[in-house]
């Protein structure tokens, strides 16, 4: 079974271009699902897999505490890997037909009020070269919406201030190209213009340096946003992904369409941006709730 999976993974990397994150998630599974049906459904190839040893996965899943969620994205593994050995005609039955998929509680995204972003982008001293990089790098992430991965990843001729976009490469290696405010290309373009080069670079493309001059990577910039939330004292959980929903909410809430959100989040399906129009909703009820005197 592992020289199977072993294909399976190669496929994901060369065929579907997905991002190591993602194909680690796929292997992690697929991993945890044949040591279970090999050991304990004492299934001894791929393709003698059955439904109900599946289904048994699942239960031992459930057991051990997974929520629908994590259940939900196992099923999704399971699914994509025995779909693999049919289209490669490895196997001859899929055991995945007709499998119901786990239904997972849509979980809120936390967003940050108005406000409070605009806390959190004035904590950033732009008086240091270092302090600017970060102001620079809070405004370009709310200004696009993007993951934090992207961000490290951009070059210095990523950004068009002239036109007013920047290109950012997303998962599954997708390019997308998102417009940026007057406010976040002003401060991008002292950054790039004079900031920068106070970093000392050694690195010649990239657009976020640390200490050292090298790219900034995604532990340096959780640490610079820990530090900024503690400044800023806000007092929600805060993640870099907690801006790209503020993003998004906010877009929403001040009747931005969906479809061009979704272009702008670069996600490949509409239901997943979605869940901004549950979180608006959410908050609409939340201030009618605390200010209506009926309410």
């Amino acid at each position: 079974m592992k020289d199977q999976l072993l294909d399976f993974i190669q496929f994901m990397i060369v065929e579907k271009g997905l991002s190591s994150n993602t194909v680690q998630s796929y292997e992690r599974d697929l991993k945890a699902y044949l040591v279970y049906v090999e050991k304990v459904e004492r299934v001894e190839a791929i393709c003698e897999v059955k439904r109900v040893h599946i289904l048994q996965f699942f239960a031992h899943l459930k057991a051990q505490g997974k929520s629908a969620k994590t259940i939900a994205r196992h099923t999704s593994s399971i699914r994509s890997f025995h779909h693999f050995l049919m289209r490669e005609r490895r196997c001859e039955q899929d055991p995945t037909e007709h499998l119901e998929t786990p239904k997972s509680e849509k979980i809120l995204p936390k967003v940050l009020s108005v406000e409070e972003v605009e806390q959190l982008l004035g904590a950033a001293d732009l008086s240091k070269p270092s302090g600017y990089r970060d102001g620079a790098m809070l405004e370009l992430m709310y200004a696009t919406g993007m993951r934090v991965s992207e961000l490290i990843g951009l070059n210095t001729d990523d950004a068009n201030l002239e036109m007013g976009f920047i290109r950012c490469i997303g998962k599954g290696n997708k390019e997308r190209i998102i417009p940026i405010g007057k406010v976040a290309s002003e401060v991008l373009d002292i950054y790039i213009r004079q900031t920068r080069n106070q970093l000392r670079p050694k690195t010649t493309n990239a657009l976020f340096l640390n200490q050292q001059g090298n790219r900034l990577t995604r532990q340096g910039f959780w640490k610079i946003l820990k530090g900024l939330a503690k400044k800023a004292k806000i007092e929600k959980e805060l993640t870099p992904h907690t801006l790209r929903h503020s993003f998004a909410t906010h877009l929403v809430e001040n009747g931005a369409d969906l479809r061009a959100v979704q272009e702008m989040l670069g996600h490949a399906d509409i239901s997943s941006t979605q869940i901004y129009t549950h979180v608006s909703t959410k908050r609409i009820r939340d201030v009618y709730s605390k200010f209506h005197p009926r309410a």
